[in-house]
């Protein structure tokens, strides 16, 4: 009986280590993606949504926001992870902070549909592009509170350069992450 019970206890141990490793995978691919950015205006290109997006389908919707949340408070902490290898609370709280924050958003809504629907690319890609959306409205709303400007002013800086951009990152993520996780499955490692 006791042996059965350490056999269990070092599976869910297992599970735990595989886990962490995942998330803390995914942590430092945003730590090290997100920085290497193309400043185009106030808010930069970076690829931070891309692993969040794929992400989605390697790791799943709870350790992908674990892993979106590590990194927040990563670059919360002074870490420069945030795009131009930046970090701290200014960052953070600054104009586009909304944007950095709204991250969290994609895993829970766009995660949500990955989970449900495994096999429907089409609506997958639908919760992910509105979950990006709702992303865009977070950090637009703060930017232009922040900034005392108008709406169509910061969707034109903010929003617009970076939409067919983001369409194709989230066609990327698909074609590329369900292929990952169906040979993470084959594996047995998910």
């Amino acid at each position: 009986m006791e042996h059965m019970t350490a056999k269990k206890t070092g599976t869910t141990a297992g599970i735990q280590i595989h886990d962490m490793t995942k998330v803390a995978l995914f942590t430092a691919l945003m730590c090290i993606l997100a920085p290497m950015s193309v400043p185009i205006g106030p808010v930069p290109i970076s690829l931070a949504n891309l692993v969040i997006f794929l992400s989605l389908y390697v790791i799943g919707r709870k350790d992908s926001s674990v892993s979106v949340l590590i990194y927040l408070l990563l670059g919360l902490v002074g870490l420069p992870v945030f795009s131009g290898y930046t970090g701290g609370p200014a960052k953070l709280l600054g104009p586009t902070g909304g944007y950095l924050i709204g991250y969290i958003l994609i895993p829970l809504v766009g995660g949500l549909a990955v989970e449900k629907q495994p096999e429907n690319y089409v609506y997958q890609w639908i919760a992910i592009v509105f979950s990006d959306a709702l992303c865009y409205v977070l950090g637009t709303a703060w930017f232009v509170y922040l900034m005392k400007c108008s709406l169509a002013y910061a969707m034109s800086i903010c929003v617009l350069p970076f939409i067919g951009l983001d369409l194709c990152k989230i066609v990327t993520a698909i074609l590329i992450g369900t292929q990952i996780h169906r040979r993470l499955v084959r594996a047995n490692l998910c």
